[in-house]
Formats: C-alpha cells, structure tokens, sequence
C-alpha cells in the first residue's frame, strides 16, 4: 500500500492551481497503485518490414509514447521462412498464409514490448483496422492508415489477447535468439 505525506506550505495551499494539481496527483497515484478499474499489461508490437523500409519507425514510436505506452523492450530482428510460418501457425489454413510468410521474411522487423492499461485494446484500436486501405477511409488518424498500403502490407502487428500478448513476447524475447530468428545488431554512431 503507498502512503504519501504532502504539507504545502500556506501559500501553495491556497493556491488554485496546485489544488488542481494535488487533486490531479492524488488521484493518479490512486490509480496506479490500485485505485482504478484499468490493469497495467502487456502487449507485443511489430513494425514489419514495410514500416521500417518506409522509414516509418521514428513516425511510429512518437505515436507510441505519445498514447502513453512505455516501450520496455525492443530489438530488430530478421524471421526465416520456419520462424515466421511458427509465430503466424493459427492463419495456416488461411489462404493467405504463405503470402504472409514471404512478406515478414522479405526484410528485418523491429519488436517491441509496450506496457500500459489496458495495452491490448489500446494498441489494437491505435494501429487500425487489418486493411490499411480501407482504413485510410474509416480510421484515417491510425497508424496503418499512415504507413501501411493493404490487407497484408500494414505496417504493424498488434496482439489480439492478453493471451496471444504472452504468448507472442516470449516467442521474442524468452526463447531468441533461435535458429530461425536472428537478432540485428546495429552500432550507435
């Protein structure tokens, strides 16, 4: 449980605007410790190979820590054909498949695990719609909108559960590097 003990001086007590802030304040650390109906979770998040091409990166990450997500962990990595085909198993049936697993091997990935309420659904709702055509229409401010051109071309990945969250970040960040997944190691000049 976290106690806090504030004594404004009389002046600041007074004062309008650091009422608002205490209130403000107070009302923060009452979420964050436990006060509030949100749960601080986890998601994974993937700017494929056509937002790092596009040099669509930095765009990406200022939305990213504008929305309130903290980025915890993060690396570029290059998938094979086995390793893509692995994380993507649940659309194998789906026709579009072996598109899919061609697309995410044609170049390196940069992942990334986000932290913050509700990161599942926020994340979800910030990148848009699957099909950055039709969400250029619809969702017009969303991160496939952006950066992404169709259906497959989006741009980003995005968990769709806490579930596929967990199980998603320790494909990445537990189990590499594995044979078919090869982190990218760049110099900082």
């Amino acid at each position: 449980m976290l106690q806090m003990t504030v004594r404004p001086t009389p002046f600041l007590a007074r004062s309008m605007p650091f009422r608002f802030f205490f209130f403000f304040f107070v009302l923060s650390v009452a979420r964050s410790s436990g006060g509030g109906e949100a749960k601080s979770e986890r998601t994974l998040a993937i700017i494929k190979p056509d937002g790092l091409f596009g040099n669509h990166t930095d765009a990406v990450k200022k939305i990213i820590l504008e929305s309130g997500f903290r980025i915890l962990k993060e690396k570029i990595v290059q998938l094979d054909q086995e390793s893509a085909a692995s994380f993507y198993a649940e659309h194998s049936a789906r026709s579009f498949f072996h598109s899919l697993v061609q697309y995410m091997t044609s170049g390196p990935v940069l992942v990334m695990v986000l932290e913050k309420d509700d990161a599942v659904s926020s994340w979800r709702t910030l990148i848009g719609p699957t099909d950055a055509s039709k969400a250029k229409i619809t969702h017009p401010q969303s991160i496939r909108a952006m950066c992404g051109t169709d259906a497959e071309k989006n741009c980003v990945h995005g968990s769709d559960s806490p579930q596929s969250a967990q199980r998603e970040i320790s494909f990445f960040f537990d189990s590499m590097p594995s044979a078919g997944v090869q982190a990218i190691e760049h110099d900082e000049l």
